[in-house]
């Protein structure tokens, strides 16, 4: 199910959807107005966490953290856990 992300136009909240179809009528849920932009969401392809148990941050690389030579990282592996 893709969730999709609107500004409204009248009111200017910034809101998450589920959308099932195309033909699906979506409106603002603070206002109703079917006045509606979509946003191009920010996607992030991290999983894991870091060794200190935090989840990882802007520029962090899954559990590696940001600088994931450091920990011994290669290619296609977590913190170089094969």
């Amino acid at each position: 199910m893709p969730i999709f992300e609107y500004l409204c136009v009248s009111c200017g909240h910034v809101f998450e959807t589920i959308q099932y179809g195309n033909g699906e009528k979506v409106s603002c849920p603070k206002c109703g107005s079917p006045e509606l932009s979509k946003l191009l969401s920010a996607t992030s392809s991290l999983s894991g966490s870091k060794p200190d148990g935090k989840i990882p941050g802007m520029g962090d690389t899954g559990c590696c953290g940001a600088n994931p030579t450091s920990r011994g990282c290669v290619p296609g592996s977590c913190c170089g856990k094969a």
